[in-house]
């Protein structure tokens, strides 16, 4: 099936003509879905997002993440906070796709100035924290990749981060530690996940790249969180990682104000502070293995290497300590 031929049936499966589009074109900057943007003869703008064929290797938890971000989406519209919407049916079962609006404004953080930068991140901690007002029914991701959703964080968190260890020995990925040196320092750090009672929303790939800056207007704004794929529901902590990503959320005073001005809750008690490298390990171990099943170039492997590793022992050595 070619690329229009798949554009018109997405669009006659959420009740739109197909003979309207216009333009369809790949969009850039998707690690494991396919993004396309289709242009209809009225000026409307969607995103089409396709999963890949079954046989694509993966990472465990992004079997059905499609799923995933169609729970955000809607869940970020009855947060009032600015993100794609479904457009027709849900996300499909393995081999559908999912229908989005199309957000305004670039991923153009650069091209903002100081005072700017300040207005935009200190917006980011309020949208960031009406979505973690959001609760959902149980812990963990609602695609069901990893199992069912768990009553305790401890339980979906200890599934999550044992995955993708499995992953790493699957691809047989190479790890700064060895991986039962990880996990026994992951799991010795797993009470302080009991204090966290209440699932929330939490985005989880926060990073610049997935924030829309709006500059249409006098000032610059925040158009739309997209790429909602990769949420789950658990510690809205977790998303402090994406959003200061190889970096420290607790330097970022605008994000942190506009967080707490919208009634954020964050305090950095030393649980809080071994729940953050708890996540920091989970992300950068991922963002270490994945580099195997994406059949990335020896230069981009060799950049993660000396940009993530690091990382990823820092928080190791914190829980260590």
């Amino acid at each position: 099936m070619d690329t229009w031929q798949r554009a018109r049936r997405a669009l006659d499966a959420a009740g739109l003509p197909a003979d309207a589009l216009a333009d369809c074109r790949s969009l850039g900057g998707g690690t494991y879905n396919t993004v396309e943007e289709l242009r209809l003869a009225d000026g409307t703008r969607l995103v089409l997002k396709i999963p890949p064929p079954p046989t694509v290797p993966g990472l465990a938890h992004e079997r059905e993440l499609l799923v995933g971000e169609a729970e955000f989406c809607r869940a970020a519209a009855t947060a009032g906070v600015p993100a794609p919407e479904v457009v027709g049916p849900a996300a499909a079962p393995t081999g559908g796709h999912l229908l989005l609006t199309h957000c305004p404004g670039t991923a153009a953080w650069g091209d903002l100035g100081p005072h700017e930068h300040a207005l935009v991140r200190r917006e980011l901690g309020t949208l960031v924290a009406r979505l973690h007002r959001v609760t959902g029914p149980r812990f963990g991701y609602p695609s069901g990749a990893l199992g069912p959703l768990t009553p305790d964080w401890r339980t979906a968190f200890a599934t999550m981060y044992d995955a993708v260890l499995a992953d790493a020995h699957r691809y047989r990925a190479w790890l700064p530690r060895p991986a039962d040196e990880i996990a026994r320092t992951a799991k010795a750090a797993y009470d302080a996940l009991d204090e966290v009672t209440v699932p929330r929303l939490v985005h989880f790939d926060l990073w610049p790249g997935n924030i829309l800056v709006d500059a249409a207007g006098p000032v610059p704004r925040i158009g739309g969180l997209i790429d909602g794929e990769r949420m789950f529901w658990g510690d809205p902590l977790a998303d402090f990682v994406s959003l200061a990503l190889l970096g420290d959320i607790r330097k970022d005073r605008h994000f942190l104000s506009g967080y707490q001005e919208a009634c954020g809750q964050v305090e950095f008690t030393p649980n809080a502070r071994r729940r953050l490298a708890l996540y920091r390990s989970y992300l950068y171990l991922i963002m270490v293995v994945e580099t195997v099943p994406r059949s990335l170039g020896d230069d981009h492997v060799a950049r993660v290497r000396a940009s993530v590793a690091p990382e990823l022992l820092s928080a190791l050595d914190e829980l260590a300590a």
